[in-house]
């Protein structure tokens, strides 16, 4: 029989605590890069003029569809040749994941934006508003208010994705997990403990999610009626 013994995994808990804040260091700065470039990206595709919507579409199509890891090794070994700078392996993980990121952005926010009614349009530009005045002031506040679930799916998903940086020795919570089970020789302990640090706070972002997506929808029926 297996014996468990947790108290290697305890005593060296700074190297997974190192590895967690590595971890939401690079799905934070993915995030507040991602959003605001899936925003660009989406209003280049709603663009009337194909020479914006055409390469936006396909940014957008590229990073949504091919492998992040493929992306990640492109980013980390590739271009560092091609521009002939050094790329640390955070910078590789905050590129690929913000621009793949911002691929799924911009999806939910055309989705958003397409979803406000024709009308709501019309009025603005009756009232002599322009059309940045008109999507920034009218409908981004309406479609952003029915995004933020999504957003909130998106931030989750990233969290799991981001245990693909281990690959390149950027030391998030995967890779110090890795190796506390190689200096302890306890895997089984610190992977156990390791998933349930990964279930706890992805856990909590998904309960923080689904209340807010009730909010949102009891707060839609109300300003209805």
């Amino acid at each position: 029989m297996y014996e468990w013994d947790f108290s290697p995994v305890f005593l060296n808990a700074g190297m997974l605590a190192q590895g967690l804040a590595n971890t939401l260091k690079v799905t934070g700065s993915a995030l507040a890069f991602g959003i605001p470039l899936g925003l660009a990206l989406a209003l280049l595709r709603l663009s009337s003029r194909r020479l914006l919507a055409w390469p936006a579409g396909f940014v957008i199509e590229f990073f949504r569809t091919t492998p992040p890891l493929v992306q990640l090794f492109w980013f980390f070994f590739a271009l560092p040749i091609l521009i002939q700078v050094e790329m640390t392996p955070y910078l590789a993980a905050t590129l690929t994941f913000s621009i793949q990121s911002a691929a799924f952005f911009a999806e939910v926010f055309r989705g958003g934006i397409v979803s406000i009614e024709r009308g709501q349009w019309e009025g603005a530009r009756a009232i002599g508003m322009s059309e940045s005045q008109v999507m920034r002031r009218v409908i981004l506040p309406q479609a952003v208010k029915r995004m933020i679930p999504a957003f909130m799916e998106r931030a989750i998903e990233l969290m799991k994705t981001t245990t693909l940086v281990a690959t390149v020795s950027y030391a998030d919570l995967l890779f110090q997990a890795n190796e506390l089970a190689q200096k302890t020789f306890r895997p089984l302990e610190v992977f156990t403990v390791t998933a349930l640090i990964y279930f706890i706070f992805i856990f909590c972002v998904s309960v923080l999610a689904h209340r807010l997506e009730r909010r949102l929808a009891v707060s839609g029926e109300t300003t209805v009626h």
